[in-house]
């Protein structure tokens, strides 16, 4: 079979190798990644600040603050982000009722913040518990060396031990966010225009059921395996600059 005949046509529309769609409908791709890494992104920053609020919660001797903290991680880590999403959606969002506003010309705010919020909720359970791990990771003595010099638990806290475990949690952050890029493609059942969508509204439209997913797979897969690699290389690094 000629290469032209494999990615172009004259092949059986449920095989994985036909993409003859690809010359008409590749924007659907490219405006799916746009959104897709966007909504990754952002809400892993947005989840940030409310992890570390988690954590610190968490490590607290205040045993009702303690329990708090245990019980939004246990609950968002225990449910599926799916129904999470449809929670926020038809529940806080769907009283507020956003209007339909595009940011950037193609970012449908209606949709987009409670998707990106379901996200950002979802996460930061996650992330608490690398900073929480990150924080403990960090050696008792430089907390009581901070202390016998005249600071607070939380300045001890603020000036030596946060500094610390940041740079002990980058990696696991970025490897959050490479996570995200694969979960955001839930948000596709709310009608947002990342790149599962875009692979669904091809297959829908051409009725070629394999090729479009198998674009979105390869697509994930450029995105993610290179963002992989590069965190590993950064990871050693950090490892060599410790040792040194």
């Amino acid at each position: 079979m000629a290469i032209f005949d494999i990615f172009f046509g004259n092949v059986d529309n449920t095989s994985f190798l036909n993409f003859s769609f690809l010359p008409k409908y590749a924007y659907y791709f490219f405006q799916g990644v746009e959104y897709t890494l966007m909504l990754a992104v952002v809400a892993v920053l947005l989840a940030v600040i409310p992890a570390l609020l988690l954590a610190l919660m968490r490590l607290s001797k205040n045993r009702f603050i303690r329990g708090l903290s245990g019980a939004y991680i246990a609950v968002f880590r225990s449910t599926p982000l799916l129904v999470q999403l449809f929670l926020i959606y038809y529940g806080p969002f769907y009283v507020i009722k956003i209007p339909d506003f595009f940011l950037f010309g193609f970012i449908n705010l209606k949709i987009f913040i409670p998707g990106v919020v379901a996200l950002a909720l979802n996460s930061s359970a996650y992330v608490a518990e690398i900073f929480r791990a990150g924080i403990l990771a960090v050696d008792a003595g430089q907390t009581e060396a901070a202390r016998s010099l005249g600071l607070s638990s939380w300045q001890a806290m603020k000036l030596v031990v946060l500094p610390q475990a940041v740079k002990n949690v980058l990696p696991a952050l970025a490897n959050e966010i490479v996570t995200m890029v694969k979960e955001s493609s839930v948000c596709s059942m709310l009608g947002i225009y990342e790149l599962m969508w875009g692979a669904k509204t091809v297959a829908t439209t051409t009725y070629i059921s394999l090729g479009p997913y198998v674009v979105a797979a390869l697509i994930y897969f450029c995105i993610n395996f290179p963002a992989s690699k590069a965190i590993e290389a950064i990871e050693r690094r950090m490892r060599r600059g410790d040792k040194q």
